[in-house]
């Protein structure tokens, strides 16, 4: 297609690239006008509000089908994901103040928990304002990350991970991918297991990621 593809040694982190600043400046000294996309688009001004409408989609499907998800349950790794369904979801208890609490648990697969955590609050706190509430309105007490699922290194999957996605995928074709959704899927079965969600109703927030497949051929072949 014509792109100039730039390939830079840096190892994984969440957040920003020196490279990339190098690579902005460069395109702005040529005359040219970059729009700069971060990691997941997530450390970006906007890059909450998506899922901060998905919040409101959610409550939408909850009162058509007559349920409600006391636990929702998703993967985190740069954080815009988890951030905008908490910002939503605050938004929808300000709105709904009689309704019942919800509690939104972030895997983390990230494998720096740390820096994903205090990425989240701060994406959460800004797409708070954007949406109609205040940065104090988000506390780090809305921030839930659960750092016992990474296995240690990001995009590298343990056995934890290897199981449950032969599990999803054997007992209802349910298809993750090892660097994101196994993760967070590993995490959900093991909650589920140790009695956290019991009486509870739990969304599962799937969020793609097949087509890393493609570079983990040899998962389960042996």
């Amino acid at each position: 297609m014509g792109a100039d593809v730039r390939l830079h040694p840096a190892t994984f982190g969440i957040g920003h690239k020196e490279s990339l600043k190098q690579l902005m400046a460069e395109c702005e000294a040529s005359g040219e006008t970059p729009y700069y996309i971060p990691a997941g688009a997530s450390d970006h001004p906007l890059g909450g509000l998506g899922f901060a409408r998905w919040a409101f989609e959610v409550r939408e499907q909850e009162r058509e089908m007559g349920v409600f998800f006391d636990v929702v349950i998703v993967c985190a790794v740069t954080g815009s994901t988890l951030a905008g369904m908490i910002a939503g979801f605050k938004l929808l208890e300000k709105m709904e103040p009689d309704s019942k609490k919800r509690r939104v648990i972030g895997i983390d697969a990230s494998a720096r928990p740390a820096e994903t955590r205090a990425q989240v609050l701060r994406i959460a706190k800004n797409t708070a304002v954007k949406i109609g509430l205040k940065e104090e309105d988000i506390s780090e007490e809305d921030v839930v990350l659960d750092e016992n699922y990474h296995e240690g290194v990001y995009g590298v999957p343990g056995e934890g991970t290897i199981r449950a996605m032969e599990y999803a995928a054997s007992k209802d074709a349910f298809i993750t991918d090892p660097v994101y959704e196994g993760k967070s899927f590993a995490g959900l079965i093991d909650l589920a297991r140790k009695g956290e969600f019991k009486g509870k109703t739990v969304l599962y927030s799937h969020l793609g990621g097949q087509p890393a497949l493609n570079a983990y051929s040899e998962i389960g072949a042996k």
